[in-house]
């Protein structure tokens, strides 16, 4: 089941809930059973039976609330669904259950998985529910609506997944929803802008919900309207430690990597501290490359084997886009990414160009999940959220080095959303571009699950990068 709900011709599953059993005869060689009967389904039908890597490497796989969760994950899911059951019993109001954890330590599965089993479980007692799944990530958002779709949930209860600003818009504090879940909370807005009038979205959601899940990185937040003051930040925090709701997550999920590597992208993303890159021994690979044409080859060679198809260029916001206008110059087709001879357009400039059919191929899937753009440099604000089998990360002239530190400088960028002024609660303006081009950073480094080829404009850091890979 949780491979055909990632299939593009199924358009609903019956789903009953797993077997909870985690050890069973022959669990041991089950992937490999289980692999040889889909092979010999493809055999009958290939439009019905993708490859295991295409069913893998899918939005929709990877979001499913069909994965076995970890221990970690299963006790998470536990704990949320107990402190909601006791919520609604209590007849509580303005409950929140606030999860920490890092880019691929799994928010996402925890997330549909407990909203899912909300709905289940509701169903087998005959109670009434009213649950809302939230994003705010228009990639993430057609993920979630999908999944919501082919599980028919839509179907039974309608809308049950949405942006925040249009669930603050249309609902009353006056009749709260049971439970509302907020994945990548970090996105959600701290100040009014044109879409959004209030002035802080986790308030206007904690008040017209009984309880409130959130799913919270702060080292992926990267825009001044997302910046959290850390005393508003911790305030929500110890709210929920007060009531036993606050969880951590710590295990990394989406990386195949171990913990030195793991150490030395930390040093790099967070501490602006440049080590020597480890030896993996076949594991993780971290290449770093002298011209970025070289790296583009060798993520295009990643993307023709069948086993890491998703594979694509990343990039800081360094070079200019808009999606609302073409670029000024005339002899500019598309906004690019352009360094020296190379360059290659940025994300979604292709998508004018396909045929109508081609363009319905691709309807409701992730920007890395749509062929073209294997010629196309992708964004954060494209990949956040979303996995990659090798990350080819291009360092603009944001990303520099000097006297022995990563330097993140904003004059370089060309993300009006980071490098703004922020006013803050007490009135005064202050920028935020050094740590929000840091945060950024860091998104673009733990997207690949199995690897990260580099290639960085600054000579400096260049040339330090080559040194740490030696």
């Amino acid at each position: 089941m949780h491979y055909m709900m990632s299939v593009e011709r199924v358009k609903r599953v019956y789903n009953l809930r797993d077997n909870p059993q985690t050890s069973y005869y022959p669990m041991g060689e089950f992937d490999e059973i289980f692999g040889k009967i889909w092979r010999g389904l493809r055999k009958e039908n290939k439009n019905l039976f993708p490859t295991e890597s295409e069913i893998k490497d899918s939005a929709i796989y990877k979001a499913s609330p069909l994965h076995k969760l970890t221990k970690e994950q299963v006790k998470a899911r536990e704990l949320i669904i107990q402190k909601v059951s006791e919520a609604l019993e209590k007849e509580k109001t303005k409950q929140l259950i606030f999860i920490d954890g890092e880019a691929g330590t799994g928010k996402t599965v925890l997330t549909s998985s407990t909203f899912y089993e909300l709905y289940c479980q509701a169903e087998e007692s005959n109670k009434a529910l009213k649950c809302q799944l939230l994003v705010n990530h228009d990639e993430q958002i057609i993920v979630y609506e999908q999944i919501a779709e082919k599980l028919g949930l839509t179907e039974k209860y309608g809308k049950v997944v949405s942006k925040p600003t249009t669930f603050i818009n249309n609902h009353s504090e006056n009749a709260p929803i049971d439970v509302a879940f907020v994945d990548e909370a970090h996105l959600l807005l701290t100040q009014g802008k044109q879409s959004y009038r209030g002035e802080n979205q986790l308030k206007d959601i904690i008040d017209r919900a009984r309880v409130t899940v959130v799913m919270f990185d702060e080292n992926q937040i990267l825009t001044t309207e997302q910046f959290w003051e850390s005393q508003i930040l911790e305030k929500y925090r110890n709210q929920a430690k007060a009531e036993n709701n606050h969880i951590a997550l710590y295990k990394q999920l989406r990386m195949q990597v171990d913990s030195a590597t793991m150490d030395w992208v930390d040093s790099f993303t967070k501490e602006r501290c440049l080590k020597k890159i480890p030896d993996t021994f076949g594991g993780y690979d971290i290449k770093v490359f002298d011209k970025p044409e070289l790296l583009d080859v060798e993520i295009q060679k990643r993307a023709k084997e069948s086993d890491s198809m998703l594979s694509r260029v990343i990039a800081t916001y360094d070079w200019k886009y808009s999606s609302n206008h073409k670029p000024e110059d005339r002899l500019m087709r598309y906004w690019e990414v352009m360094i020296g001879k190379w360059h290659k357009p940025w994300n979604r400039e292709l998508e004018s160009e396909l045929t109508r059919k081609e363009k319905r191929a691709i309807k409701g899937l992730a920007w890395a999940e749509q062929p073209q753009t294997i010629n196309e440099v992708g964004s954060t604000f494209t990949i956040q959220g979303f996995d990659l089998n090798y990350a080819g990360v291009i360092l603009g002239p944001s990303v520099k080095y000097r006297n022995g530190k990563v330097i993140f400088d904003p004059s370089e960028s060309c993300n009006e959303k980071a490098i703004r002024n922020r006013t803050l609660s007490d009135g005064t303006k202050q920028k935020f571009g050094e740590i929000l081009i840091q945060h950024e950073v860091r998104v673009l480094m733990t997207r690949g699950v199995n690897g990260m080829y580099i290639y960085a404009c600054d000579p400096e850091l260049q040339k330090a990068l080559l040194e740490a890979a030696k």
